[in-house]
Parts: structure tokens; C-alpha cells; sequence
């Protein structure tokens, strides 16, 4: 196969190795609702129309991370530099077995024969980006006919999204047949209050629907820090308050997701250690910490569990 590593896109930042170890024990069954993997590139290769090419963030990288960390268990999102190729994904849900389980791309002429393989692997919805520089066009026809299709599988929808398009996009996810999932809390722009009207409309959007939040990435969301680096346990402080009241509002559909490796940092690479003991910030109590962490994933990815 073509040695695609020699491509890597410039400026990319390469993972943190060797994270600090948290100082915040994880409840027992702790789920990491936000993680990726990449490659490697030789054995799963990248998507022809990727507009990125990463560094290899393997199957074995990320289950290191995870038992370092003390996290229970995965949800791996299918990264966007392998397209609807989910072959990736599917051997990594394989070799964690029931530690993990999946959310894939998928295109609306898949096969029912592909969807059922995808869920007997472990997958339980599907992603969509309608950040506007990451996208062509919003896919809101693809997400019509795949949304029908997965409704009879019980899987969900994740949406990714930036806040200021909420307001054309918010009546048609209400619309879709199937539970939504919010990634990195619609990223909010840290800048303005968190009692404002923009962030105000995420939280009506949310409790007015079928809507679950990850309080992820705060990493990407940050304006003035400090970052997760050099021993600093009271990191992003800027965004604290907008994960602690999506967490405090709405307790029982919030997520939480490292985005190990964090494709497409420019600033800086977070130390995934630190950010585990960023969690009791926004989740503030062990009852908000258990259900983000273990009841709330439970319930989505796990249902047979939860009773």
C-alpha cells in the first residue's frame, strides 16, 4: 500500500504521549463518549477526498489511553479522513469487544445487509458535520434518508455543528425520526456569556427535543485558557461555565468524550490526564459525575444494561 504517513498534513500536531496520571478517580464503568482512531494508515488506508491526513492514532494507542486513564470503556467515532470506509472503526469495536461500541458514516444507499453488520459489530448511530468550513454543503438530504433507516435499529444521530447555525438548522433536527447527539456542546463562542441569547437557544433547543450534549473538546472551545499542560488542573476555565450548566441543566443527557487524538489542533496538544481532572469542574458532584460518565453513556450505547 502507498505510505501515506509522508503526507501528514502540515502543522499537525501529534498526539500527547505519556499523559499525567489524574489526580480525579474515575466512577467504576466510566465511559470516554468521544474518541477516534486513525489509521494506521498502511493497514486501514485514508479516504481519497480526506481534507486531512493525520497521524496514526491506532486501535492499541487508544486502548493504552483508556486503561492508563481508568476509563471503562469507548465510544469511537468514525473519523472523517476515512470517509464512509468504516473499516477502521469496525476492527477497532471488534478487538474491544463489548468495551466499545461505535458511531459510523455511512451513505444513504448503504446496504441493509451493511447497516446489520455495523450493529452487530457494535455500532449505535451515525455522524454528521454541518460545520461549514469542514463541509460542502449541508448534508440535510443524506441525513433524511439515513435517519429513516437507522430509526428501526434504535441507533442515533450525532450532529456537529457550530452555534451560530443553529437558528436554520434547529427546526429540521427536530424534525428527524431518531435521538440526537450534540458534539462538543454545539461549540459555543466562549467569548459571549453563557446566560446569553445564543447559548440560551442551545439549552431551549435541547430541552424542547430528543437531545443528549457531550461537554467535550474544551480544548478547541478555549479563548484564554489555560491550557491542559505543564501540571494545570484547573485548565479551560473560560469554558467551565458552559459545560457546568448544560451538566447542571440537564443532568441526565450529558456526555463526556476525551476526542483522543484531537484532530486538527493548531494551538496546542492537550495532556489527556489533565483533561480527566477537568471533569469535576463541570460535573460537580459524584451524582452529576456518575451519570455523565457512566449512567448517561450507559443508556445510549449500553441500553441492556441500564434496565
Amino acid at each position: 500500500m502507498t505510505d501515506q504517513t509522508s503526507a501528514i498534513t502540515p502543522g499537525w500536531l501529534d498526539w500527547y504521549r505519556g499523559p499525567t496520571e489524574p489526580t480525579f478517580a474515575l466512577p467504576a464503568g466510566a465511559v470516554d463518549a468521544h474518541c477516534h482512531v486513525f489509521g494506521p494508515a498502511a493497514e486501514f488506508p485514508f479516504a481519497a477526498e480526506r481534507r486531512y491526513t493525520p497521524v496514526d492514532a491506532s486501535k492499541h494507542d487508544l486502548f493504552a489511553l483508556r486503561d492508563r486513564l481508568g476509563i471503562t470503556r469507548n465510544v469511537i467515532v468514525q473519523a472523517t479522513c476515512h470517509g464512509a470506509d468504516n473499516s477502521a472503526l469496525v476492527d477497532a469495536l471488534h478487538t474491544a469487544g463489548d468495551r466499545a461500541r461505535g458511531v459510523a458514516t455511512v451513505r444513504p444507499d448503504v446496504s441493509e445487509q451493511e447497516l446489520r453488520r455495523l450493529h452487530d459489530a457494535g455500532v449505535r448511530g451515525v455522524r454528521f458535520n454541518f460545520v461549514r468550513r469542514l463541509v460542502d454543503a449541508a448534508p440535510t438530504e443524506a441525513l433524511v434518508t439515513i435517519a429513516r433507516r437507522i430509526a428501526p435499529l434504535g441507533w442515533h444521530v450525532v450532529l456537529y455543528f457550530e452555534a451560530p447555525d443553529l437558528a436554520d438548522l434547529e427546526t429540521f433536527f427536530a424534525s428527524l425520526p431518531v435521538p440526537l447527539v450534540i458534539d462538543h456542546m454545539g461549540r459555543p463562542d466562549i467569548t459571549r456569556s453563557p446566560d446569553g441569547p445564543e447559548f440560551a437557544r442551545f439549552l431551549r433547543f435541547v430541552e424542547a427535543n430528543d437531545v443528549w450534549v457531550k461537554v467535550s473538546c474544551p480544548e478547541r472551545l478555549t479563548v484564554t485558557g489555560p491550557p491542559a499542560l505543564d501540571g494545570e488542573r484547573h485548565a479551560y476555565r473560560d469554558v467551565v461555565p458552559f459545560a457546568r450548566k448544560v451538566v447542571d441543566e440537564f443532568t441526565d443527557r450529558a456526555l463526556w468524550g476525551t476526542d483522543w487524538p484531537h484532530p486538527n489542533l493548531k494551538n496546542h496538544m492537550p495532556d489527556d490526564g489533565l483533561l480527566i481532572d477537568h471533569i469535576p469542574h463541570v460535573a460537580t458532584t459524584p451524582t452529576r459525575q456518575q451519570a455523565l460518565l457512566v449512567d448517561n453513556p450507559r443508556h445510549l450505547y449500553w441500553p441492556e444494561e441500564a434496565g
